[in-house]
């Protein structure tokens, strides 16, 4: 999980390993969160499924930076 403050607000990216099978790469599910004063704000769903916990991680704060642009 990877978080930072943008414009007021905590923006967290979270990476959600998933693996099927053990002959499987792993792969993780990518999410966002945003918070504000130690409140919950907003989630999203799953945005997508990545190869790496980094890229995953790194979609999530980008979907959270883009819900604060756009709902501030």
């Amino acid at each position: 999980m990877q978080s930072e403050n943008y414009r007021g607000y905590a923006v967290w990216g979270h990476a959600i390993r998933e693996q099927h099978d053990i002959l499987e790469h792993e792969r993780y599910a990518a999410s966002g969160t945003v918070t504000k004063s130690g409140k919950f704000v907003e989630a999203s769903g799953v945005l997508g499924v990545f190869q790496s916990e980094e890229e995953a991680q790194e979609c999530g704060l980008s979907w959270a930076r883009a819900w604060v642009d756009n709902h501030t």
